[in-house]
């Protein structure tokens, strides 16, 4: 059976993208914190099932929280980064990008005492005006990044790039792998299905349909929730009717929805999965990967490299 990744943006619930117009990073302290409570309910739902996951820490929890990320590690589950602020990189300066993910390399680092190796951008925000940060993190001493997102969205998205895990060369050399988020090709689109309000709003079956249609071609998928996602206590505010059914439809369903997955499917940490893909993964330079950017087809229509 082909191994899943499964990952954990580990954020709480004041802290999405969706929310920063309502509620300001500068009074995130004073919101109610409510991480470690879902986040030792999730941890509870693992044990049970035995499944290790890819927590993709923000560097604000790590410093507020550092017993919890210590329990998560401790318990076997693999720690990597999730950006400082949870700010988009399209919205950073290379260098403040760069302090951003120093910052949290270090804070891991000196919870774990592990270097973390694996990298999801907030809200996937790996776009085509951002590959510029692949270099940033490989100099920074990521070995993986997990935040491209093969898609068309307002936010997000590089629709043009593959859509299985492959490694990008710089200066002829293997840098980093990608491990793109999980999508289905149909009618000509790329639509994701495997994570965050897609796993909460779309029916069981589909979510399911997706990852055995990934498995039954040789590709593990990836799935990605936030501890908010199932907290349904969590404090409402006041969006649009599209925003307030992203945030909040179907709370009540996603830890039913976990479950399953877990009895359905085999999951592993991120870096767990890609060891196992090592021997098969294809190669593109970034160059290739700025031909993506600029729309030209990601695959077919490049030939891999041999490294």
């Amino acid at each position: 059976m082909v191994l899943n990744a499964l990952t954990v943006d580990l954020e709480d619930w004041f802290q999405v993208s969706n929310l920063e117009r309502v509620i300001g990073r500068e009074n995130w302290d004073r919101c109610e914190q409510r991480l470690e409570a879902s986040t030792y309910r999730l941890l509870a739902l693992l044990d049970e099932a035995e499944v290790k996951a890819t927590f993709f820490v923000l560097g604000w929890n790590a410093e507020r929280y550092p017993g919890l990320v210590r329990e998560i590690w401790r318990r076997g589950h693999e720690i990597g980064i999730h950006g400082y602020r949870h700010a988009l990189v399209y919205e950073q300066t290379p260098v403040q990008f760069a302090w951003e993910i120093n910052r949290c390399v270090q804070l891991v680092g000196e919870i774990t005492g592990e270097q973390p190796v694996g990298h999801r951008a907030a809200s996937f925000s790996l776009v085509p005006r951002t590959l510029w940060a692949l270099e940033v993190l490989r100099e920074q001493g990521i070995g993986y990044d997990s935040s491209i997102f093969p898609v068309r969205h307002h936010r997000y998205g590089l629709p043009h790039s593959p859509r299985h895990p492959y490694r990008i060369t710089m200066g002829g050399k293997p840098a980093l792998v990608e491990f793109p988020v999980s999508t289905l090709s149909l009618w000509g689109q790329n639509l994701g299905f495997s994570g965050g309000a897609y796993l909460r709003l779309l029916p069981y079956w589909v979510v399911a349909a997706g990852i055995s249609r990934l498995n039954r071609q040789g590709q593990p998928a990836v799935v990605y929730l936030h501890p908010w996602d199932l907290d349904t206590g969590q404090p409402r505010q006041k969006l649009n009717p599209w925003l307030y059914l992203r945030c909040y439809g179907n709370l009540e369903q996603t830890e039913p929805k976990l479950q399953n997955l877990l009895a359905d499917f085999e999951f592993a940490p991120m870096r767990e999965v890609l060891a196992g893909q090592a021997e098969r993964l294809p190669s593109f330079s970034l160059e290739q990967a700025n031909g993506w950017a600029l729309g030209r087809e990601g695959q077919p229509g490049y030939s891999p490299q041999t490294t």
